[in-house]
């Protein structure tokens, strides 16, 4: 009897709320609703595309753009499926709504999971939010996502007075993943929007774009604890005896983190300086939280802490100018005219295109008697240091090379005068008998 009781009541109910006219309405309804949703995406996407082709440099932003450009009719169909749900609720009963409420929730469902996937990255992380999504909505369509919820709720533990259940550390975790990544992603984008402004430097534009995240992070953090209701007066002595082992561990990240922030403060590097810090010679391409990423001339890319430039000499090669001043040392015979040598030194470092000649002449000074040559210090500018140094110098020699070629000028061997204060007799190896060595003796000078 109970039975046939609930398939009467069953019944009943398909014949008053699933087969009546309102539920052909509804139908109507939603059919015309994505009709009339994709005509108006058709023609907005072309215009919305051509706008977020113009963007350059925050590929963030484009992301995100396109995620939703992507899905517009399912944005516009939520949005005439919510306005249809307010009026069949205001003009009508309850029962009239069902197939549109039912309608609003999946689509609302498949458009966040579809524009989140979009946006993040990751690919297996995007599976498991798309998995996670529709499983609750699942849940959620058959009505048995209460029945989860309390079950979660019932595994708890008592810490005091706090109640811990899993439900609330679910909550917290995933309400704070997603609002710490929301705070990420909007503070990718102001860096990547303010990496454009031309009134700023490149150090403040760096320290605005961090001070942006960590902000931004730390209202992520905060509203998601206020949001999932956890005390954290009530976890004082627990989160205490963390904290101090938290705070030996990281001594060195807190130290470094100071030390970015006062580098930004003070100015002394930015992002496309030419430094030299120990034996790293390179350009800074990035400035981060807890070091700085400066690429050598050969492609590697060394991480250096950022506490080693508060701590450590540092030169800046282009702190206040990027002209360099260059040094090339040479020698030639005492038989050159030393006049006719530095003027046609300075003729050959002109013709070297990356010589600011420009900016300042170059010079060359003989600066001593040496014990084999007339030593010359040639020295000219450069404009461009992060292109290398010693690719500039080996230019400049080959062209002193060339030039003293040219000119007859030689550039003689070494030469040494030994002087023998005790007689030695020199004895012709054939006249002992002895064989003639088959290579010939070294070159070399020496008078005796």
């Amino acid at each position: 009897m109970d039975f046939l009781e609930a398939v009467n009541a069953a019944v009943s109910w398909l014949q008053t709320v699933v087969l009546n006219e309102w539920t052909v309405y509804q139908c109507v309804v939603i059919a015309t609703g994505y009709l009339v949703c994709g005509f108006l995406a058709k023609r907005i996407e072309p215009a919305l595309e051509s706008r977020a082709r113009t963007i350059k440099g925050n590929p963030d932003l484009l992301r995100v753009i396109i995620a939703f450009m992507r899905r517009l009719r399912w944005l516009f169909l939520i949005a005439w499926l919510w306005i249809a749900d307010v009026v069949l609720l205001r003009f009508g009963w309850p029962s009239y709504r069902w197939l549109v409420a039912t309608a609003l929730t999946l689509v609302a469902a498949w458009f966040v999971i579809a524009v989140l996937t979009r946006i993040i990255r990751n690919q297996m992380l995007a599976r498991v939010v798309a998995v996670a999504g529709w499983l609750y909505f699942a849940l959620y369509a058959l009505g048995l996502d209460g029945t989860i919820l309390t079950a979660l709720d019932g595994i708890a533990v008592n810490l005091g007075a706090a109640r811990l259940s899993m439900l609330l550390v679910l909550k917290a975790i995933i309400l704070s993943a997603a609002l710490i990544w929301l705070a990420v992603l909007i503070g990718n984008m102001s860096s990547h929007w303010l990496q454009k402004s031309a009134d700023l430097t490149p150090s403040l534009k760096v320290l605005i774009s961090k001070l942006i995240k960590i902000s931004l992070i730390g209202i992520a953090g905060a509203i998601a604890l206020s949001a999932t209701g956890i005390d954290l007066t009530a976890l004082t002595v627990f989160s205490g005896a963390v904290g101090v082992g938290i705070g030996f561990g990281l001594q060195k990240v807190v130290s470094n983190f100071i030390s970015g922030i006062i580098i930004l403060l003070d100015k002394s590097i930015k992002p496309g300086d030419t430094i030299t810090l120990g034996e790293t010679f390179g350009a800074i391409r990035d400035l981060r939280s807890r070091f700085v990423s400066v690429i050598t001339r050969d492609g590697k890319e060394y991480l250096i802490p950022n506490e080693d430039f508060i701590s450590q000499q540092v030169v800046n090669w282009s702190f206040s100018s990027e002209y360099v001043r260059i040094e090339v040392d040479f020698g030639t015979s005492y038989d050159s005219d030393p006049h006719e040598v530095a003027r046609i030194a300075v003729e050959a470092a002109k013709a070297i295109p990356r010589v600011a000649s420009a900016y300042a002449q170059p010079v060359c000074w003989m600066t001593a008697f040496g014990s084999s040559s007339l030593d010359f210090k040639l020295r000219f500018w450069i404009s461009d240091p992060s292109n290398g140094l010693t690719n500039v110098r080996g230019e400049v020699l080959m062209a002193l090379w060339d030039a003293f070629k040219k000119a007859g000028i030689s550039i003689p061997y070494p030469h040494r005068e030994i002087i023998m204060k005790t007689p030695v007799e020199v004895v012709d190896s054939l006249e002992r008998g002895e064989e003639m060595p088959s290579a010939p003796a070294p070159a070399s000078r020496s008078n005796v």
